[in-house]
Formats: C-alpha cells, structure tokens, sequence
C-alpha cells in the first residue's frame, strides 16, 4: 500500500470508504467499536500494593516502627499493636488518597481535552477528540489542536506549528497536492499530526491514524505527559517538617540522656535494661509529639477540597500552584467579549447606500442589500445547528440576521460554492473569499474598517458604483465613531469584482459595501464582579482588539473606567518607553487594538511592579502572555485548546465575576490552610512543652506514645479538615492581596503557635500533678492524655478563625462540630470502655475526675475567646469612629 502522502484525493476517499459528506453516525459509530477511542495508552502506572508499601518510606513512618519495636521489646504488646495498626491505617488512607488524586487527574484531564470539528452525515458538528475515528473528515482552523493524523483534502493557506513531533519551531505550510516518493516526515507538507497545532489558515482532513497509529503515539507521545508536580507551599510544610524532624531528634536525644540521668540518679542497684527502654519510650513520645504527622495529608485534602468547589462554580484549576497564588492576585488582565460580555453578539444597526437602517430594512429587491446579505452569510465560517451557534458569535449574529429576513443560509451556501478564501487572522484583520454570483467572479470581503477602508477604491451606491471620495470616507468614520461611542461593534463590508487569484497580496482596490454594528451586551454580573474586585484591592484592566471608543464606552459602564483613568491601543503603547509605560501603567485601565506582543508587555510592566498579575485570553497568540502571567486564565467555551494548554485555570462559562469568585476561594483556602496549621502546630507545641518539662524536672513521661498517635492521627485530623471546609468570611474581598514573599511561619504566627500551645501545655501538666505522678503515674499520664486531647478538640474553634466565635457563629461551620462531637466519642471510648483501655495504657477514672477534665480542657478556649472577643469589641469601635 501507497503511503497516504503519495495517494490522491480519489484514492483515499476510496482507501477510507469517506467522501466531502463525511461518515454516516451509524459507521462512526461501528468504526469507534472496532478500533477504539482516539487515545494514548497510558504509561505503566504503579500497582496498589507499590503505592500502599511505598508509604513506609518516610522519616515519620520509620520514628514510629522504632517505637513499636521499643514498645514490644519492653513488653508492651498492646502498644505496639496499636502503633502498628495506626501505621498500616495512615499508609491505607494514603494509598487511597494516591487513587483518588489519579482519578482527579483524569477527570481534569477529561474536562480539558480537545474537542474536534467533523463532517458526519454532511453537517459539521463538534465532538470530544476521543471520538474522531478513522476516516473522519476533520475541519482545522487557526488555534486547533490537531488531534488525528490525516491527509489534506482542501488546503486553504493553512500553517502548522510540528515542534512536538519534529523539534522545529517555526511555522509549517501545508499543501493538499501529491507527494511522489519517499520524503521524512518533515517534508510530508500534505500531512497533518496529532498533536501538532494549527497556527494559520483552514483545511479540510480526513483523517488516517488515531490514538496509538498515529505519528506522536508511535514515539510515546507528550500527551502523557501530564504529571502532578507539589506547590511551594507543600515544598515549604515538607521542608520545614525535616528540619522540626532534625532539630526533635537533636533534643531527643538530650531528652534521652536526661531520662538515663535521672534514672541512675541516687539508685543502688538500678534495673539498666529497664531505664533504657523506659528513657527510650520518652524520647519517642516526645519525637511523637513534636512531629505533625497529618499536616501534609490535611494541606493536600484542604486545597483538593478548594479545588473541588471552584470546579462546581466554573473555574477549572489545572496547576494546584495557581489556588495559592490567587490569593495574591492584585491585577486582573480581562479581555472584553465574553469575559466581561454576554459574548452573544446581536445586529443592532446597518449603514448601507448612505443611510442607517435596522436589520428588519434589509430587502433583497435592493442591489447592495442583497449583496451585503450575501457577503453575510457566504464570507463566513460559522453555522447553527439545532438553533445553536457554532464558531465565532459575531459570525453567526450575521446568519441570524440573514434568518431574520426569512431566509436560510444552507440554501445559500448549496447555490454558491466558495472557490478560495484567505482567512481572518489578527494580523490582517480581514477575511477574504471568492464566489461565482450572477456569472460574475466576486471577492467578498468584511473585517475592521481601519484596514479595509485603506484599500478601498469605490463605493456602491443606490445609484451604482463609483469612486469613492474623500467626504464618502469621512462620512463613513463618523458613521463608526457614532457607532462605537454607543459600546457598538463595527464590522465593515466590501467587494470586488475579478478573475485573479485570490491571495493576501490581492486583498486590496475593493468596493466599499456598508457597516454592520453589533452590540455584545455586558453581563448582568460583570458590574457587581467589578467592584468587588477594586474592593479586594485588585486593579482590573479590559484588554480587547476592539476599536478604543467601544472599549471606553463598555469599561464606563461595567466599572473599569473610572474618572482620571485613561485608554491607549496598541499603537500608542508600541511608541512608549517602558520607563514611560512604567509611569502611566497604574491609570492605563482599558487597551484597544492590542497585539499578542503589547499583551506580554503589559503583563512584564505590572510584574515589574511587584504585581501577581492575572491575564485572560482564548487565542492562539494569548499562549505566550498566559504562560508569561503569574495566573494564566483561558476560555472553556470560546478558547482555543492551545490557549487551554497554556493556562492554569479554565473557565468554563467563560465569565469575568469567575475569576472574582475564584480569587475570594483562593484567599479562603490559604487562610484554612493556614488556620489548619496553626490548629496542628499549637497542639503539638503543647505536647511538646509537656513532655519537654517532664523531661527536665526529673518527672515520669507525662504520655506514653500510643497516648500522642491517638491525637495527632486520630482526634487532630478531623478538627483540622474541619477548619479547612471553614466557608469564606465576608471580609475576604475587603482585604489587600496577599504578599506572595510571606510565607506562612511568620513572627506573628510562631507567636500564636507558641502562646496558644502553651496554654494547653499548663493546663494539660496540671491534671498531671493533679493525678499524682509519683504515687500513681498511670493516672496521672491518663488526666494528662485526656486534658491534652479534649483541649485540642476545643481549640479547634479556636483556630477556625481570627475573630471570636460569637462572631463569626459557632454553627456557620458543622463540620466542626461533628469533628467535635466524633473527637470525643472516640475519647470516651478509650477512657471508659475497659477493653480499649489496656490498648491505650489509661487507667480508670471516675466522674470527678472526668468532670475535672472538661474543666481544665475548657480553660485555654475561654481564655484565647475572650482575647479575641476583646479585640473585636475594639475594632468595631474603631469603624464606629
């Protein structure tokens, strides 16, 4: 067999069984069965039972395997079971975390895959990528991902970028004509590949390889290549868990000297294995204790649980780095329509023969009417099907106005074949195509009047063509400038009648037809979104390629524009200095006629500033400035897959008030996070502070080690998700961006850790000496055990937030008080059910002493409220001032 590259079209309409038509459903349909979906093989991926023994790999994990072999050495089985057990529950926990991130991997990867224009049954329809099958005919624009090998059935100056496949960078030309003899794959110019992108131009393909029979599956393709990288934050938590690992096991081992010290001290015949093991114990419970064995577990479940909620309110986070840099977020970048707009373009007014007219004027007995409907519908790329618009709204706003008249534009479209066609691209800002109407070869033309009134040479009129004049220009600007002061989009509309080839180089001496204005009304929440947004200390800023006049005019309604701001195009912002754009950047508020080079430029000036900036973008040319923001943002509707690939959040109505909600999201799920480890950290302090003080005064092990795990695997991690689940404070967008330099373990924050902990560490060594260490060290260790885990499960509250409770309401969170409530449940199993007693080394108690418990428990949240209470009675008389 030919390689598809050598065959002809006939022979591969043949080969594929496929004609213009495309497949029927029904052979699509039997082909996706046959042959399977349109995917890669996933590379091997670890087995469960790898994931589950690969969690023993851990400092942490081996501290407390040392601490059950101690544990059993000295007789103590029933701690070393319990140990073990909480061992092999974390490494389960973990494994079924692994799973659940892998399917959160797929599911992200699912909902940012490529979709693909076909031909089936003669419509042109869209569908996911996975469903192309062999013998498709594929539809390929500027900004496709190729997602199929194929051979190019009509080429309409299409340009391809192969780098993924053959290292070069630049754009390739394609070419629909034969190619005789054996030629690499570089020079297959009439082919396309999977996982290339569409730069330029238009093409129709039918494909000829999917999922691994194509090119980029043959060599492992990247498009496995998406991996789950840590975020600063978790490199921060781990990195400063080895050093708090380091230095515990440093004071361990002072703590361990200290216990041997102690125990030799003023004893005859002392029992040496037994102050070993005993000093051993006290060593491992006091590394036990220092050490948050679920803080990177609660981190990672916190921020997949913030991710969760932006994906149920439209926002797509693909990087987990951008949930922590949206809090820092100080400017917004937005592109106009869509984003700030409805992105449903409607036909508002009509200038044509000198006059303006209202869509339903339009009549086809006029010359010029009729040819500016035509130019309408037929110098168009888009379609409706089932009363949905599919390609670019402004497009298919045209088509609608054609159906308007009582017409329908596939009947058009069946009459009038387009011969050639140079499509729109944002350096030109025009498209051109050729017909065959009334006999005549015809050129239509529509895009930005800036460009297509420079290569005019005539003017239709109601009396006839003739050239056109100075005055006809200047009438024709100020019917745009009345157009655009009214936020109204203007497309321009012209023609020629000729025989030469249609190219960029022949885009010129056309006949001026008339103006078509739309409108692309803000959306309803775009206002709203706004102004939170300048509450929230954050600048927006419209970047569009529209004309300055419209931009201004829809920046003023929603907003952005605001008085003493100012607008520049691209032009303008071509001729500043950066030393100038420097100085005027903070009043710039809205960018017209903007290149995808000003976009970047833009972006380097507000990072020059110390800014987290923010860009939006759908296109192709977006790519480079999403990648060049600190958070990249595309379409889900509208944009392209390459700017998908590029961005680290995808929206998917494609709404500015989005990005608003989801920066208020970024800021709650750091400041949970952060709430989290104070929650974590202040406890294990007091742990720490106790056992360190029994250590020095010479006083039995306040806990033993099973006491410490109870706590922080068990009672800890509830309360700790909880606070993580906190609902975003109304306050949020009234705060100033985050600085992104600060990192969690402030000044401010130790400060907290170390007070708060040491709080419950006075409370918790009271019902110590209350139990009698002396005369009764189980006791005593027990009161110590339970005081230390109710007072955690109570300073949960505490770290919920940094107002009191009555403020912000005990049950605005009932996650917290079902982690509570669960907390102590478990705790009183382990006081009072005498089978898990011997388990967890506690000795019985009775009511008083329960009661006592509660009491002592209590005292650190009473204390640490009432601070809070005061301080927010202080605040809120400051407002009042």
């Amino acid at each position: 067999m030919k390689p598809w590259y050598q065959m002809s079209k006939d022979e591969i309409f043949e080969k594929l069984g496929v004609n213009t038509e495309g497949l029927s459903s029904q052979k699509a349909k039997e082909l996706l069965e046959k042959n399977g979906e349109n995917v890669l093989k996933e590379g091997k991926k670890k087995t469960v039972l790898q994931v589950f023994l690969s969690q023993f790999a851990d400092l942490l994990v081996i501290i407390l395997i040392v601490a059950a072999v101690i544990s059993l050495i000295s007789g103590n089985v029933e701690s070393t079971i319990v140990i073990f057990a909480v061992i092999i529950l974390n490494a389960i926990l973990g494994t079924a975390q692994h799973i659940k991130a892998e399917k959160s991997l797929e599911s992200l990867k699912s909902l940012s895959s490529p979709n693909a224009k076909v031909i089936r049954d003669g419509v042109k329809i869209e569908i996911p990528s996975k469903y192309v099958v062999e013998g498709d005919i594929v539809v390929l624009e500027a900004g496709d991902l190729v997602v199929a090998d194929g051979r190019i059935i009509n080429n309409y100056s299409l340009q391809v970028n192969e780098s993924s496949l053959t290292g070069e960078s630049t754009n390739v030309d394609k070419s629909e004509d034969i190619i005789d003899g054996e030629v690499p794959l570089a020079d297959r110019s009439n082919m396309v590949f999977s996982g290339s992108l569409v730069t330029y131009g238009r093409a129709l393909v039918a494909v000829t390889g999917t999922g691994m029979n194509t090119e980029i599956g043959k060599i492992a393709s990247l498009m496995n290549a998406a991996k789950e990288k840590k975020t600063p934050l978790q490199k921060s938590l781990d990195s400063f868990s080895k050093k708090l690992a380091i230095i515990i096991m440093a004071i361990c081992v002072l703590v361990f000297g200290l216990s041997m010290f102690n125990g030799f001290r003023g004893v005859e015949n002392p029992d040496v294995m037994k102050i070993v093991m005993d000093s051993l114990l006290f060593a491992v419970a006091l590394a036990v204790a220092a050490i948050p064995e679920a803080l990177s577990s609660i981190v990672t479940i916190v921020q997949a649980m913030g991710t969760q909620k932006m994906a149920k309110e439209n926002a797509v986070i693909k990087d987990l780095k951008a949930v922590e840099s949206l809090g820092c977020v100080s400017v917004i970048c937005s592109d106009k329509t869509g984003t700030l707009t409805q992105n449903k373009m409607t036909v508002q007014r009509l200038y044509v023969n000198g006059k303006k007219i209202h869509e339903e004027e339009l009549n086809l007995a006029d010359v010029n009417h009729k040819l500016l409907l035509y130019n309408m519908v037929l110098n168009n790329d888009s379609s409706i099907v089932d009363g949905t618009g599919i390609g670019d709204p402004t497009e298919y706003a045209l088509l609608e106005t054609y159906r308007k008249v009582g017409l329908n534009e596939n009947a058009l479209r069946t009459q009038f074949k387009r011969l050639e066609e140079v499509p729109f691209d944002s350096d030109r800002k025009m498209m051109s195509t050729k017909f065959i109407i009334d006999g005549k070869t015809v050129v239509l033309t529509k895009g930005a009047l800036d460009v297509i009134l420079d290569r005019t040479v005539k003017i239709a009129t109601e009396n006839g063509v003739r050239d056109i004049t100075e005055e006809d220009k200047t009438a024709i600007l100020e019917r745009n400038r009345k157009f655009s002061e009214n936020g109204l989009r203007v497309l321009t509309f012209a023609f020629k009648n000729t025989d030469e080839p249609l190219t960029v180089d022949t885009e010129k001496d056309f006949t001026f037809l008339g103006l078509v204005s739309m409108i692309d009304p803000p959306r309803e929440e775009s206002k709203q979104a706004v102004a939170d947004a300048i509450r929230a200390g954050i600048k927006p800023v419209m970047i569009t390629g529209d004309h300055k006049i419209t931009a201004t005019a829809i920046a003023k309604q929603i907003g952005i524009f605001r008085d003493g701001d100012i607008s520049v195009t691209g032009m303008e912002l071509d001729a500043m200095t950066d030393e100038e754009l420097d100085a005027t950047i903070e009043k710039i508020s809205v960018y017209a006629r903007v290149s995808p080079e000003n976009k970047i430029r833009i972006v380097e000036a507000w990072q020059r500033k110390g800014n987290i900036v923010s860009m939006t973008g759908d296109g192709v040319n977006d790519a480079p400035a999403l990648k060049k923001a600190d958070i990249g943002v595309a379409m889900g509707i509208t944009g392209t897959e390459v700017s998908k690939d590029a961005a680290s959040m995808i929206l998917q109505d494609d709404n500015f008030a989005t990005i608003i909600k989801a920066v208020a999201n970024g800021r709650n799920v750091y400041r949970n996070i952060r709430n989290s480890i104070l929650f974590l950290l202040s406890g294990n302090m007091a742990g720490t502070l106790a056992v360190l003080y029994c250590s020095i005064m010479g006083l039995p092990a306040p806990f033993a080690a099973v006491h410490l795990l109870f706590i922080n695997l068990l009672t800890d991690s509830l309360p700790a998700i909880s606070i993580g689940m906190e609902p975003a404070a109304g306050d949020l967008l009234s705060q100033k961006p985050r600085d992104p330099n600060k990192g969690i373990l402030t000044k401010d924050f130790a400060g907290l850790m170390l007070g708060q902990g040491a709080l419950i560490a006075i409370v918790t060594l009271i019902a110590f000496y209350l139990g009698n260490p002396a005369e009764n060290p189980a006791l005593a260790s027990t009161l110590a055990f339970a005081t230390l885990t109710l007072s955690r499960l109570f300073h949960g509250f505490n770290c919920r937030s940094n107002h009191s409770i009555f403020k912000i309401g005990l049950l605005s969170n009932m996650y917290s008080i079902g982690a509570f409530l669960v907390g102590t449940l478990l705790l009183v199993i382990v006081l009072f059910v005498p089978a898990i007693q011997t388990w967890f080394e506690v000795a019985p108690i009775n009511q008083e002493q329960f009661g006592l418990i509660w009491l002592l428990a209590f005292i650190p949240t009473f204390i640490i409220q009432l601070i809070k209470g005061i301080i927010d009675l202080v605040n809120r008389k400051k407002r009042v001032k």
